[in-house]
């Protein structure tokens, strides 16, 4: 006759059942212990010994993907699964992520990751697995705490030689392309036939230059050297995707730090910054539809340069999350803009 010891939910047959062999270890440390049980609470009583942690409140989780393991789930586990002790209160922060983390934050094992995704890279041809090593590759070789041409010469090859820190090259990059902008709003100016409107329209754009020139054409916002409140990147340089203009925040979590080295920066230059309350189709249209009617002295100047100019209506985007097609917000600015006072 068969005996059958309650284990809350689960029952254990003691005289059929034969020890599973574990590999247990705790949260904080990396060191694993051998372990014999034939029930998850034998598991327990002997990974609190071996690990000297108190037995109340503690479960146990799978070491590779922090799933809990109960009495049911004990029962079907294989031999050697490897398993983490954890107190009360304690969280698992799954292994292989774990154990990433702990090899990416310590500098010493840099060069070695280096050589070992090389030596990867050149044996794989999954299309897949190379883009994976590929930028690995070019995130290990960061050379972002380093400013001056001298001490990157690489970084700097192809740009002109007045440029001599990393921070004025990338402040004149966002400078070149809101001058960008600007240029797109002069231009506009050819294509009005009225030609009052026109007028009016040339001494709006010669305003909302100078008033850019005083911003100094908002490049502050990719140069690392500014203040954090006019930056649009942490002080080591790192600039994350602000998502397509009809979300909140970037699904794909791109990120990138465009002064790390040369590749990274090369990439950058494809990132956006993108128009939410579109410049062609709608700002600049507004503007001179508000001429026809008003002059220039009478407009809300503000208002448009900061959808024109400024991260009031700029998002940076990756390549990925730039929707090129026309942003249907269901905003009708001309309404808008008749509730702005001047």
């Amino acid at each position: 006759m068969r005996k059958f010891v309650s284990e809350g939910k689960s029952t254990v047959n003691m005289h059929k059942t034969k020890p599973k062999l574990f590999k247990i270890r705790s949260a904080n440390n990396a060191k694993k212990y051998g372990v014999a049980a034939v029930c998850l609470k034998e598991l327990i009583k002997k990974g609190c010994h071996l690990l000297k942690a108190s037995s109340i409140g503690v479960h146990v989780c799978l070491y590779e993907d922090g799933t809990v393991v109960t009495e049911d789930y004990f029962q079907n586990l294989p031999d050697n699964t490897e398993l983490v002790l954890l107190s009360e209160g304690e969280s698992w922060n799954y292994g292989f992520v774990y154990e990433i983390n702990q090899v990416l934050g310590l500098d010493r094992h840099t060069e070695l990751l280096i050589d070992a995704a090389r030596t990867l890279l050149s044996d794989e041809h999954s299309p897949k697995r190379r883009k994976i090593f590929g930028d690995l590759l070019r995130n290990l070789k960061d050379n972002s705490e380093v400013e001056s041409r001298g001490e990157d010469k690489e970084w700097f090859e192809g740009i002109h030689v007045r440029f001599k820190t990393k921070s004025a090259y990338m402040k004149y990059n966002c400078e070149s392309r809101i001058r960008g902008y600007l240029k797109e709003v002069d231009g506009q100016a050819k294509v009005i036939s009225n030609a009052k409107t026109k007028n009016e329209y040339k001494k709006v754009a010669e305003i909302l230059a100078e008033k850019l020139k005083a911003e100094r054409y908002n490049g502050a916002y990719f140069d690392r050297s500014e203040k954090d409140v006019h930056r649009l990147c942490t002080e080591e340089g790192w600039f994350s995707c602000q998502g397509a203009f009809d979300v909140k925040e970037c699904t794909y979590l791109h990120s990138i730090n465009p002064y790390g080295n040369r590749e990274s920066r090369i990439i950058f230059s494809t990132w956006n910054l993108d128009h939410i309350i579109e410049k062609k189709r709608t700002v600049i249209p507004t503007l001179v539809e508000a001429l026809k009617k008003k002059n220039s002295s009478e407009i809300n100047l503000d208002y448009f340069y900061k959808l024109l100019f400024t991260r009031e209506n700029l998002k940076l985007v990756h390549i990925v999350c730039h929707k090129k097609g026309a942003h249907e917000l269901n905003c009708d600015l001309r309404k808008t803009y008749k509730r702005v006072k001047k």
